[in-house]
Formats: C-alpha cells, sequence, structure tokens
C-alpha cells in the first residue's frame, strides 16, 4: 500500500521519474471503459507515454484521494477523483485505480470508473 500512495504523492509533485521507477518494467496500464485512448498499454515505456499525455493535457492537475486504500493480496484499490485545470473546462474525473503490486514495483494498474465494481474485481464490496 505504501507503494501505491508513494505512486500518487509522485504524481502530484510532477514526479514522472519517481513514477517511472516504481513501475514494473512490464507494466500493464488498463483505461477504463470508453476511454478515448483505450490502450491497454504494455510496457514502462508505453505507459509512461501515456501517462504524460494525460499530464500534458492540463496546465495544472492532482489526485485526490477519496477514500482509504482496499488490498487484497497483491492488489490495492484506491478511490480518487483527479483534477485539471487549463486548456478548456475544469476536470473532475472520478475512478478506482486497482494496482497490482509484486516485488516491489507497479506490476498492473486497471482503472474503473465505478467503484463498486473495482471492489469485485479484488473479491469486495462495498
Amino acid at each position: 500500500m505504501e507503494i501505491v500512495r508513494a505512486v500518487f504523492a509522485a504524481w502530484n509533485a510532477g514526479d514522472m521519474d519517481a513514477i517511472r521507477d516504481a513501475c514494473d518494467p512490464e507494466i500493464i496500464v488498463r483505461a477504463p471503459e470508453g476511454w478515448p485512448e483505450p490502450g491497454p498499454y504494455f510496457g514502462r515505456g508505453a505507459a509512461m507515454r501515456a501517462f504524460e499525455q494525460l499530464r500534458e493535457t492540463f496546465d495544472a492537475d492532482w489526485q485526490e484521494l477519496t477514500s482509504g486504500l482496499s488490498h487484497v493480496g497483491d492488489r490495492v484499490a484506491v478511490r480518487t477523483i483527479w483534477h485539471g485545470r487549463g486548456h478548456g473546462p475544469e476536470l473532475r474525473q472520478e475512478s478506482t485505480p486497482v494496482f497490482t503490486v509484486r516485488n516491489g514495483l507497479v506490476r498492473q494498474i486497471e482503472f474503473f470508473t465505478d467503484h463498486a465494481t473495482a471492489l469485485q474485481a479484488l473479491g469486495l464490496e462495498e
């Protein structure tokens, strides 16, 4: 869970190098259903390009964690709101990413727009 918290802290600090360092070289990132660039993104390079493209969409953005972290085994879910400002309307996107962490690195991130569905992916209920 500490690694997931560190990834969000790095995002909010704009430290993309720390995010890259937290990702497994073979990371898989799955966007939420209906996302304009659906992916999935395979490998650290593809994942980082996708993350950097998201950041370039706004003059400023940050992730607000709106719930505690739920975890089962090596999987962690956290409810968030992604805020973005600049380049058009302000963004307020709620989601629940589910992180798989193995050997101290993020191996997979799967984004869900529905919190209950994300928890079900962990075998939990809201």
